[in-house]
């Protein structure tokens, strides 16, 4: 009697770009129309998997935060991505923006190297940089920026007054991610710290999506009035000269919407777990 093999599936880790369905690659869309299974956050475009997942395709949904109350561990993600991929399957990991940046990409590809399962990584567009597209703030324009940061403040209370002090002077971009309800304190962080009252302060919301709202003070209004409160994730806050330009080259035009994007679409969601 011959035996039977068991063949190991693949799992392509992809970003899926900042929230546009237009955005995503053409290679991570080849993948989308041909996986067995995807494992899929709550800041895709639901357009993309209404639109262009296989109908036997079986759609997970593996949201970090939800207002409807969905969440799924990260522990889980690993598993779900494992047994798939074990009973042979072509696994989708799609994660909204960029499939590196500010993800837990490496929990996810410690547990395929430790089971032998053979992955991809496509990169995505970065809600930064479609945040800066779509309001028109070129991240590093000549003579207003001379570099560009990514930051988050998940461990804010870690943050050093030196750190605080560092970029408060810095002519680089500062791009905070994940850091919408810390608004407050960064502000009065940096202003602490002496930071240009020019400067601006960028807050956008579910950028490249309908639903993207922008928001731009400089710090001298920040000190000088209240800093207002922001509904809806995801966040983006841009720090930095190019802020100024959004008044002039902006072309994207924001409608006035009160719904979250991501968090109302056609698709429903089967969890597996």
């Amino acid at each position: 009697m011959e035996r039977s093999i068991k063949h190991t599936g693949k799992v392509i880790l992809a970003g899926a770009g900042p929230g546009d369905p237009e955005l995503i690659s053409l290679k991570a869309l080849k993948y989308l129309q041909k996986a067995d299974v995807v494992l899929t956050d709550r800041l895709v475009s639901p357009e993309l998997i209404d639109e262009y997942a296989r109908k036997e395709a079986e759609i997970v949904y593996v949201g970090k935060q939800c207002s409807k109350g969905v969440w799924t561990p990260q522990q889980d993600i690993n598993e779900l991505i494992v047994l798939f991929a074990q009973q042979g399957k072509l696994v989708l990991r799609l994660k909204g923006g960029d499939s590196t940046l500010f993800s837990n990409i490496l929990d996810e590809l410690q547990v395929l190297a430790k089971n032998n399962i053979p992955y991809e990584i496509i990169p995505g567009i970065s809600a930064a940089f479609g945040a800066a597209a779509y309001t028109g703030m070129p991240l590093t324009a000549r003579g207003y920026s001379r570099g560009l940061r990514f930051l988050t403040l998940y461990d804010l209370e870690n943050v050093e007054n030196k750190q605080w002090a560092e970029w408060a002077s810095t002519n680089d971009t500062l791009v905070f991610y994940m850091s919408g309800q810390k608004l407050d304190v960064l502000a009065q962080k940096l202003i602490a710290q002496n930071i240009d009252s020019k400067k601006g302060v960028a807050v956008i919301q579910q950028a490249t999506t309908p639903s993207q709202k922008t928001k731009v003070f400089s710090f001298n209004e920040i000190l000088n009035g209240p800093i207002p409160e922001f509904e809806y994730v995801p966040t983006l806050i841009i720090v930095g000269n190019v802020v100024s330009l959004h008044q002039e080259f902006a072309w994207f035009k924001e409608k006035s919407v009160t719904e979250s994007y991501f968090d109302n679409h056609k698709t429903i969601y089967q969890n597996a777990i």
